[in-house]
């Protein structure tokens, strides 16, 4: 196999039981994670490229890129780091979920390789396409708006992607049907369920983004004589925001399964982790109308209900697993005595693996960064005063990058720790990397956010605080928030950097070493005790949750304060 990667040691039957967390794991389904885990990062690779042009043009003292290749750098990282790196991740986070948590092997294979050899189609067309767009076709950015045209091979390689995206979840799917059928009976296990509700997101956002890149398409090769501009970006949206709530779920489910592997944490309440589950199933992807309530077209009505009522229950959602995963955290390194006063079970953690690092900043950032501000701007009203500038670019870096991002960063040591079998390359690189990431990237992050919110710098023209194109409007006071922004921003490149040169370097000269102590935590995974886990303190946690709340109100009373200034417009 190629260089050793795929050599683990199976039965007769192809299973093997993994020394950390005790799974019955069949190579069938280990081979086919580690091909889509490995394809993410190669996505991961190329978007981080492209990054830099995007960030040091941004960044106008460099400046580096014209206004047309900056169109292109900006979509070829958008897609790559957007799609591509995330949709490969979470396929392979179904795998896991689905036959490897269950003990089973991955049914109808040669569907999941056909899944993956048709995404892999799909992104490179999708890539050739971007890099060689030429007038009248405009560079895609992320949302491709008609009635602008891109290539027709852009179209063409967004259906196939997402064809053999549904292909390539298909597995899964069987997986449960043949547990329900031929297992042991009740419920799935929570990982599991989580899986499931990525799934059931998935594929409502997949076959949105289908319709609308089929109609795209056919418009673009003059089949349809027009297109309906209003129309096209309501279908868009089920995909383009729906496939940010497919990284949600999806980091949800990575959070309960590596708090357990790496950090020793129990499941406060199964019925209260799952119902949040169910909530995001019914009310999630209703988050998308945040891009369109500053649309003409749509009423005000279907504002009112989709960015308030119906956004309040994924919102709800949300606030449980930001609870409940914490406290699972406290209550269950209390349980291995591991307390330590009202912290000393976070203090104490095991923050030099890189896996249990990664996880955590996941959390953290995600809800204080990502998450509160996802909630305040798709608010109706202070909405306003985040569509189209960098405070939203901002936003969604909370959640993708500070958010999703780390959290894979976090699986795939995982991956190459258990499933691979390889020692951590540059091991003190290795445990500083999430820190690295998560602190560069966090400012850069801000920097953006105070731009949109204090300047209303705009996020689609590349240059914008030296110069606007065709106007003699001035944004220069923001300048030392661009300066910031520019040197944190390639701080965090680096830092990403860092995280491919680490995995890489692992895969290909890390040494083949069976995973054990340095990866569980006190105890092992399958620590036992007579003692139920409601005994145990999560004090800490609670404290926790007022520190989120109030910064939650801050942050809210703040935006009312920007909304109550945004007419002040004088010489």
């Amino acid at each position: 196999m190629i260089f050793g990667l795929f050599d683990n040691d199976y039965d007769e039957d192809g299973f093997r039981t993994c020394g950390v967390t005790g799974m019955e794991i069949h190579r069938t389904a280990e081979n086919h994670v580690k091909v889509f885990g490995l394809t993410a990062v190669v996505a991961l690779l190329v978007g981080g490229f492209f990054s830099i042009g995007v960030s040091m043009t941004r960044w106008e003292l460099v400046g580096l890129l014209g206004s047309e290749s900056f169109y292109k750098w900006l979509s070829l990282h958008a897609w790559n780091l957007l799609i591509f790196w995330m949709v490969f991740m979470e396929i392979a986070i179904l795998y896991v979920g689905g036959p490897m948590v269950l003990g089973r092997r991955l049914p109808i294979t040669k569907v999941a390789k056909l899944g993956w050899g048709t995404m892999v189609t799909g992104a490179l067309v999708i890539n050739y396409a971007i890099w060689t767009t030429s007038a009248p076709d405009q560079a895609p950015l992320l949302t491709s708006y008609a009635p602008l045209p891109s290539s027709p091979y852009f179209y063409a390689g967004a259906i196939v992607f997402i064809l053999g995206s549904v292909l390539a979840a298909l597995p899964f799917f069987v997986t449960l049907w043949q547990e329900k059928k031929w297992g042991e009976g009740g419920s799935l296990p929570l990982v599991t369920f989580g899986a499931f509700a990525t799934a059931i997101i998935a594929v409502e956002a997949l076959v949105g983004g289908l319709i609308a890149f089929v109609y795209a398409f056919l418009w673009r090769i003059e089949f349809l004589g027009s297109i309906d501009a209003a129309l096209y970006r309501q279908l868009f949206w089920t995909i383009g925001h729906g496939s940010q709530q497919i990284n949600l779920v999806a980091m949800v489910t990575v959070w309960y399964f590596l708090t357990h592997v790496v950090g020793g944490a129990e499941v406060v309440s199964e019925k209260v982790s799952r119902t949040a589950f169910v909530f995001y199933v019914f009310f999630i992807n209703l988050g998308a109308a945040h891009h369109l309530l500053s649309d003409p077209v749509v009423s005000s009505g279907w504002r009112i209900w989709n960015a308030s009522y119906a956004f309040y229950g994924a919102t709800f959602a949300s606030l449980i697993h930001a609870f409940a995963i914490p406290a699972g955290i406290e209550a269950g390194r209390r349980k291995r005595g591991q307390g330590g006063g009202l912290f000393g079970w976070l203090t104490n953690a095991p923050w030099s693996n890189p896996v249990f690092s990664a996880t955590v900043f996941s959390i953290i950032l995600f809800g204080f960064v990502g998450g509160i501000t996802g909630v305040v701007m798709g608010q109706l009203q202070l909405n306003m005063t985040w569509s189209r500038t960098l405070a939203t670019v901002g936003h969604f870096h909370g959640t993708v990058a500070l958010g999703t991002t780390i959290a894979f960063m976090g699986l795939v040591y995982f991956v190459i720790r258990t499933m691979f079998m390889r020692d951590l390359a540059f091991g003190r690189l290795a445990s500083a990397q999430p820190f690295l990431y998560a602190g560069t990237m966090t400012f850069a992050t801000l920097m953006l956010m105070y731009m949109g919110l204090l300047y209303s710098v705009p996020r689609r023209i590349h240059s914008v605080v030296r110069e606007i194109p065709g106007s003699d409007f001035s944004l220069s006071a923001a300048e030392p928030l661009m300066m910031i922004f520019g040197v944190f921003a390639l701080l965090a490149i680096v830092s990403g950097a860092a995280f491919l040169i680490v995995a890489l370097a692992s895969l290909l000269l890390g040494e083949r070493k069976v995973p054990g102590a340095d990866l569980v935590p006190d105890g092992g995974v399958n620590f036992e005790s007579d003692e139920p886990v409601h005994k145990f303190e999560m004090r800490g946690t609670f404290v926790i949750t007022l520190i989120f709340l109030a910064a939650f109100l801050a942050v809210y009373i703040a935006n009312w304060y920007f909304l109550s200034r945004l007419w002040e417009i004088g010489p």
